[in-house]
């Protein structure tokens, strides 16, 4: 089969990889039918996280259809039309009992296109097949439940729901990229009073406008157009979704007095935090990897018509075209991607 190989920091290739196989009784090898790329991916090619061994399948994102389940899978069966979490979950362990399965210590959590090999190929070995993966209602598009693989249940999980945003808040999200529009959407189904998009490229703020902001502004100008909101308060909340050291620092400066600061970005460098600002003004900071415990809430708002991840899609590719999708995600700012989609029927 054909496969996104990772070869170091700034190396990739699509090529031939050994077909997977069923290793563990509780594996599913799934046809990959709808695949997306993460920014996440990004970051392991510019080597932020080094965790990723050369020669691995990158992805942790897919829709796909059952082909072969082990001998201990009960839910699932060859056939079944699934969608593949980015975060595998024993099931069993302390934290998996607690819904954070992000923190799996049976052999789970982040692994997809991490620890083990991923989804960006034509087939992907599943561990834990019965906890990891979710069937697709009938009649919902495959495009539309792959945005359930990471950006909604991350940021509605790391950003709003660890922000806690409340009805009439005033939210500033850093970062108007995939994440940030996402955080956009799942803010406002706590119906903020206002949502303050921050970016540097204009095509993001006017897709923040979009997707429902109702204020968007330049880094250099964020903090004088939250006070003006505010009366001098400060967001209620500040979510940080790009993951490098300015913008955290940002979202500390925006924040108001006993206020939340939600990091949802990933971070491949130190950020300063400013102990001598902020002890005094009793703010919340909070980090996280997804547990994606809301992914079947959102899969059913999904069917009923309650959530819409259609805008989300700029760019459609066949599985083949993986090369040009990364070349395309990767200069978003001059392609004006969001999410790249690429599907076995475009082949």
């Amino acid at each position: 089969m054909k496969a996104l190989v990772y070869q170091g920091p700034g190396n990739r290739s699509w090529r031939d990889m050994p077909m997977p196989e069923v290793v563990d009784p509780g594996d599913a090898v799934v046809r990959v039918d709808a695949v997306t790329i993460c920014g996440t991916d990004l970051h392991i090619l510019k080597g932020d996280v080094p965790t990723v061994d050369q020669g691995r399948i990158l992805g942790h994102e897919a829709v796909g259809t059952i082909v072969e389940t082990g001998s201990g899978v009960t839910t699932r069966r060859p056939g079944d039309r699934v969608l593949v979490s980015c975060v595998t979950a024993c099931g069993r362990c302390r934290y998996c009992r607690s819904g954070m399965y992000g923190q799996c210590l049976g052999g789970g959590g982040w692994i997809l296109g991490h620890r083990i090999d991923g989804t960006q190929a034509e087939y992907v070995r599943v561990p834990f097949a019965d906890t990891s993966t979710y069937l697709v209602p009938d009649g919902v598009a495959d495009e539309s439940v792959l945005m359930l693989a990471d950006i909604l249940p991350t940021s509605y999980e790391v950003g709003v729901l660890n922000g806690r945003v409340q009805p009439g808040d005033t939210v500033a999200v850093v970062g108007a990229g995939p994440i940030g529009l996402a955080a956009i959407t799942a803010a406002r189904l706590f119906t903020p009073g206002h949502i303050v998009a921050i970016d540097l490229a204009q095509p993001r703020l006017d897709a923040a406008l979009h997707f429902g902001a109702d204020i968007v502004t330049e880094p250099e100008r964020a903090q004088e157009t939250v006070a003006e909101l505010t009366g001098g308060l400060g967001a209620d909340v500040a979510i940080e979704a790009v993951g490098v050291a300015d913008t955290f620092e940002l979202c500390t400066r925006l924040v108001r007095p006993g206020g939340h600061v939600a990091n949802i970005g990933v971070h491949g460098g130190p950020a300063t935090l400013h102990l001598e600002d902020l002890w005094i003004r009793n703010i919340t900071i909070t980090t996280g990897l997804v547990d994606t415990h809301s992914t079947p809430t959102l899969l059913r708002m999904i069917e009923a018509g309650r959530l819409d991840t259609g805008a989300f899609v700029t760019h459609r590719f066949a599985l083949a075209e993986m090369e040009k999708a990364y070349e395309v995600f990767s200069a978003a700012a001059t392609t004006g991607a969001l999410k790249v989609v690429l599907t076995r029927e475009g082949m």
